[in-house]
């Protein structure tokens, strides 16, 4: 996840009133327009003095860069940047940011070496573009590859405590969260975004199973379903493998009826196996294998479902090697 700021100058207050509008981590404007950019909203505001620019005309500015980086300042390349000359920055320094005035150049300045630049400064002429920005390095978390699952069987599995995922977003069809028994199998739990006769769609939840289940975290981490609350980021993906983050509202955990799934999926001679607890009712979905949400209540033994698959082996949410089966 890359720092996205805005620079503001000249002040416009429109232009860092969308800014702040935007989600962005902090406002670049002069000294003297500190105090009217904090009376819009609660924000880090920064100045020149903060984050020294250089503009790369010729080979000696890359060491200029360098040199203010070993100090610690926050250096910004200007506008017109080359990928060669960031490049042979980026290898000497740990943090680095880029001012670009575009998407396409904010995606170029996060994808340098694989790395990127740490943080991404926008100037007023891709203010068109800030939201969208923001959204893709700052929300987005890449894509993961799901894969198809036979469901095998589903079962009665009385009563259980279940976990409401409320989060503070809107989601979309085909958004949910991966959740199963174990990390090395997860399923694609659908959102809440479909309305029925009898209720309402709630397309800011995620009922996404019982306490004990793992879910997929930003970060290459997963959590227990039980552990999530306010103010935590979890991971949303959607039928295609493409990831945001979307911060919790709120948990509900509540005692209701359970259903256990257990679901396979074949690789030539291999097979690989995974189950989840989801409450038995026909507002909780999977995802098909032509993306689309079915409810649990319609789900049938042959049905082919999304799901990823992954190595076992987690230790407080982190990726260990480690001789472990999770059933």
């Amino acid at each position: 996840m890359k720092n996205v700021i805005f620079k503001a100058i000249p002040f416009d207050k429109k232009l860092v009133t969308l800014a702040l509008e935007s989600g962005v981590d902090a406002i670049l404007a002069e000294k003297s327009q500190v105090d009217a950019i904090k009376s819009l909203g609660r924000v880090t505001v920064l100045t020149p003095q903060d984050m020294p620019e250089v503009t790369l005309t010729e080979k000696a500015d890359e060491q200029t860069a360098v040199g203010l980086a070993s100090k610690g300042k926050r250096v910004v390349l200007g506008k017109g940047w080359e990928i060669i000359p960031v490049e042979n920055i980026l290898a000497q320094v740990s943090e680095l940011a880029l001012e670009c005035e575009s998407l396409d150049r904010a995606r170029l300045a996060a994808g340098i070496l694989e790395r990127g630049a740490d943080t991404v400064v926008v100037l007023p002429e891709g203010a068109a573009d800030l939201k969208a920005i923001v959204a893709e390095l700052k929300l987005s978390q890449g894509t993961m590859q799901l894969r198809k699952a036979v469901v095998t069987a589903i079962t009665p599995a009385g009563l259980g405590h279940r976990v409401c995922v409320d989060t503070i977003s809107m989601l979309r069809r085909g958004q949910g969260m991966l959740v199963g028994n174990s990390s090395a199998f997860t399923f694609l739990v659908h959102a809440e975004t479909e309305s029925n006769p009898y209720v309402a769609a709630r397309p800011f939840r995620v009922n996404a199973g019982a306490v004990h289940a793992y879910a997929q975290m930003p970060g290459d981490r997963t959590a227990y379903l039980e552990e999530l609350a306010a103010g935590r980021d979890v991971l949303i993906v959607d039928a295609s493998g493409a990831t945001s983050l979307a911060t919790v509202g709120r948990v509900k955990i509540e005692v209701r009826p359970m259903l256990l799934i257990q679901a396979e999926v074949r690789s030539g001679d291999t097979v690989s196996t995974g189950q989840v607890f989801l409450q038995n009712a026909e507002t909780i979905r999977v995802v098909n294998a032509d993306g689309e949400p079915v409810s649990v209540v319609n789900l049938e033994v042959g049905d082919e479902i999304l799901v990823r698959t992954d190595e076992a082996g987690r230790h407080f949410g982190m990726r260990i090697k480690e001789d472990i089966k999770e059933g």
